[in-house]
């Protein structure tokens, strides 16, 4: 049976000890524009790779290639899921009978974008699995490339400089050097906090939905009978 916890795609400190900087770049390539790997680590895998550079272990690159290499890997992956999205995400919506992909799913995400898309693009960013999939429901829901491509800039730069620059001035810390497993630990956690807020969030959206939408349905009924009687 394969041991997940053990596995090098998802130990941070132990895929930068087997792959290096290529492996940091591919996984956050990876992470950031393949929709099946959603589940791999980002943000524990920039702040290890910032606490490993400040105590010159494993990676031995200055600190500003690091980042420049992280910045440009994530760019090129939210590139990728933009175009996935751009390119598959109609014919996948168009196809009958689809309990997933739906036409209305993909004007939902076209509103989504138009309404959110360069503040959801920097925010999401910093939150595991959003980091994913707004990319590709921004090639879905059609946003203009230009916006897209600069705001992708914006946010892929933010977070590979503040996480790593986050593991690199702690990992100078004699506490967090010596317990880097159970700050990697904390950062995962932290990491998934905007996710339950969300989804509590949008739980109490889809309740209040109904309540909220009847009135309006019996209302133009009752307007338009007064008049014939």
């Amino acid at each position: 049976m394969l041991n997940l916890a053990s596995s090098p795609l998802l130990d941070a400190e132990q895929l930068i000890s087997t792959f290096g900087l290529l492996g940091i770049m591919a996984t956050v390539f990876a992470e950031s524009g393949l929709i099946v790997c959603f589940f791999l680590p980002g943000d524990s895998l920039l702040f290890t790779a910032g606490l490993l550079v400040a105590n010159d272990q494993i990676l031995h690159q200055p600190l500003w290639l690091l980042m420049l290499a992280i910045a440009v890997a994530a760019v090129l992956g939210d590139q990728f899921g933009y175009a996935f999205g751009r390119k598959v995400g109609p014919a996948l919506f168009r196809r009958p009978n689809s309990r997933f992909f739906k036409q209305e799913n993909a004007e939902r995400a076209q509103g989504f974008m138009l309404k959110h898309g360069p503040k959801a693009l920097v925010m999401a960013r910093f939150i595991p699995v959003f980091r994913t999939f707004i990319p590709i429901t921004a090639g879905v829901g059609r946003m203009t490339y230009r916006t897209f491509f600069l705001f992708n800039v914006i946010g892929a730069v933010l977070w590979s400089v503040s996480l790593t620059l986050v593991g690199y001035y702690l990992g100078q810390i004699a506490f967090v050097r010596d317990n880097i497993e159970g700050m990697v630990i904390g950062i995962v956690l932290v990491s998934g906090i905007p996710i339950i807020i969300e989804g509590i969030k949008m739980r109490r959206r889809s309740r209040q939905t109904p309540t909220t939408t009847a009135p309006a349905s019996t209302t133009p009924a009752t307007e338009t009978e007064l008049p014939r009687s």
